[in-house]
């Protein structure tokens, strides 16, 4: 992809993004379910956190291809490795993993994690717009420009300690209020629950190297020497 149609995508990403984002906190507060939105608000759930995360990179992103517009490489080589971390190590799992975790469990039970009560409040393409059009869209990013994954050790261990964080946050709420973030963790014992958490994040493991599979797949040879001209700079 040219680099001006790529600044406008990722350009128009991060709009959406941001719109999405905007619309959630512009939720009327009256409206919303009381025993969903308690502490924590909307910040407590992945989908919106996922939703910041995709911000920030399509951001980043943008940023590195306006630099490298004006001929700022040495500056644009810095930002793109960011770019390239962001997204191998938490934007594409993270994306993966909450599409396809929501939809499965929505079919199989939806008020285990998307009470019918919330219907009322978000419409049904804000919905879509935060658990569908993610993954997609996620997959449009591989196949637009390559990315360069880090060593496998060190990727597996920033995703595992970013996913640490997010089980201590949901433990914490459930400390502060005794309602857990979402309805299907009441179901679990504690070695249970444990367990649950494990096998998820071995889960989202799995789609980080779903992502590195996908993006070496379609580039290929051109990672190693898009990494060769960026070191030459």
């Amino acid at each position: 992809m040219e680099i001006s149609t790529l600044t406008m995508y990722h350009c128009l990403a991060f709009v959406w993004y941001f719109f999405v984002i905007y619309s959630i906190i512009c939720l009327r507060t009256e409206e919303r379910p009381s025993e969903v939105f308690l502490y924590g608000g909307q910040w407590k759930y992945l989908t919106v956190l996922n939703l910041v995360l995709q911000a920030v990179f399509y951001g980043v992103s943008f940023l590195a291809d306006v630099l490298r517009l004006i001929k700022k490489l040495r500056c644009a080589k810095c930002i793109i490795s960011s770019r390239d971390l962001l997204f191998s190590v938490l934007a594409f799992p993270v994306s993966t993993f909450v599409s396809i975790s929501f939809w499965t469990l929505y079919t199989y039970n939806r008020e285990l994690v998307y009470p019918k009560s919330l219907d009322g409040v978000i419409p049904l393409w804000l919905n879509h717009a935060m658990h569908t059009a993610i993954l997609p869209v996620a997959l449009l990013e591989i196949l637009a420009t390559p990315h360069h994954y880090p060593a496998k050790k060190k990727g597996v261990i920033l995703l595992g300690c970013t996913a640490f964080l997010y089980i201590i946050w949901v433990l914490w709420i459930y400390f502060v209020t005794g309602e857990w973030v979402y309805p299907l963790f009441a179901s679990f014992s504690p070695a249970g629950l444990g367990a649950f958490f494990i096998s998820n994040l071995a889960i989202i493991v799995c789609f980080y190297n779903f992502g590195e599979f996908l993006n070496r797949m379609i580039w290929g040879d051109s990672i190693v020497i898009l990494d060769y001209k960026q070191k030459g700079k």
